[in-house]
């Protein structure tokens, strides 16, 4: 599900800032609104608990994953400012779907003390999707001058038929903890949903801005970009399953410190550079840290009652996403008079982050879910 997920989203995201600017005249605005819309599945991740009431996580995640895959292959019939919010929504709420409930089977199904080297893995077989995905879509467009309408039809159904053939293949697995058919949200996970906030507001402002950047400002073509992902997800095939594991070594602590130092860099570079060259570099470095956010998703794994850990990851969605709903569309009308201040902001974002991993305890666990200045404090009241 993982690479089949990471293939057909590769091909709509590699595609989108291209495609919107040379057949729908975008602008950062229409990007901004586009890229908001595009969260409010993800703001609305909650209510997936409800959904799990009348259908088994793993064939939920078999329905949304196909939805997805539905939205990416119809993409290229509407190309419009209407069509395009339209065709995003759709996919949208597969993928944040599909995401809220895969996220919820891994912890449930991976030992604590294998999860982040696993992640890892995870992280290294949707590279291996995405570096197919990005390779042929460099083909096609660049070489055999194929249309986008056909390359999205093409990855977006094939995509499909392979989420049947999941379907029809695979048993249905048991979950080894009966999971709460609720909404739950506990004060003592309050640094955990913190992480998740920031991270969330942070990432849009690499998600949107960052690609749209290199096409805005730069002039990369759909190959440049193509490329720029390629080398983004080698990083990721060769590196994220040493990174998990390092993860486990080192702690989530330390983890998160390395990576939220580095993002502030990052966006402070992103800010004032002048250099196209430049641009796709720190792209990558800022790509690779993403890695390191598997440590985020430990971090609560290990504080975690299990029997939390679906309903929570519905919440933990909703939360990631109540940023990234608003962010899009109100700093794509601040891109307009200044694209340094955009980005600026995400540096602000990076260094808060910063602040709260420094309160993640060396050994979480229920109990010690928080450190300040190396003291133990648990907050168990629900």
């Amino acid at each position: 599900m993982a690479f089949i997920m990471a293939m057909a989203f590769s091909v709509w995201n590699v595609l989108l800032n291209n495609f919107v600017v040379e057949k729908a005249a975008f602008t950062g605005k229409e990007i901004g609104m586009l890229q908001s819309l595009r969260e409010v599945p993800g703001f609305l991740a909650f209510t997936a608990i409800y959904l799990l009431l009348f259908i088994k996580e793993q064939r939920f995640a078999l329905v949304f994953l196909a939805v997805m895959c539905l939205g990416v292959a119809v993409t290229g019939w509407f190309p419009t400012v209407w069509g395009l919010y339209l065709t995003t929504v759709v996919m949208s709420i597969g993928f944040h779907y599909f995401e809220t409930v895969n996220q919820s089977l891994t912890l449930q199904w991976i030992d604590k003390d294998k999860s982040a080297h696993f992640m890892g893995q995870i992280l290294a077989w949707k590279g291996a999707a995405s570096l197919v995905a990005y390779a042929a879509v460099w083909l096609l467009m660049e070489w055999m001058a194929v249309s986008y309408n056909t390359v999205y039809m093409l990855f977006g159904f094939v995509s499909l038929i392979a989420v049947l053939v999941l379907w029809a293949m695979f048993p249905s697995f048991e979950s080894p903890h009966v999971q709460t058919r609720k909404l739950i949200i506990r004060k003592r996970y309050w640094l955990y949903y913190g992480l998740t906030f920031l991270s969330g507001a942070r990432r849009q402002i690499f998600i949107v801005f960052a690609g749209f950047m290199m096409v805005e400002k730069f002039g990369y073509s759909v190959g440049d970009v193509s490329l720029l992902f390629i080398i983004n997800y080698l990083f990721n095939m060769l590196f994220a399953a040493k990174i998990g594991a390092w993860i486990g070594r080192v702690g989530e602590r330390r983890a998160l410190t390395v990576e939220y130092v580095g993002l502030a860099c990052v966006f402070t570079g992103y800010a004032f550079v002048e250099s196209a060259t430049m641009a796709g570099v720190l792209y990558i470095v800022d790509h690779l840290f993403f890695a390191m956010a598997i440590a985020i998703k430990t971090y609560f794994q290990k504080i975690a009652d299990p029997e939390d850990i679906a309903s929570t990851a519905g919440v933990s969605f909703t939360i990631n996403h109540i940023a990234a709903v608003v962010i899009p569309a109100a700093l794509g009308v601040v891109w307009l008079y200044s694209p340094t201040t955009v980005f600026l902001v995400g540096t602000g974002l990076a260094l808060g982050s910063l602040t709260l991993s420094r309160m993640v305890p060396l050994a979480p666990e229920s109990g010690n879910e928080v450190s300040f200045l190396g003291r133990k404090r648990a907050q168990d009241v629900a």
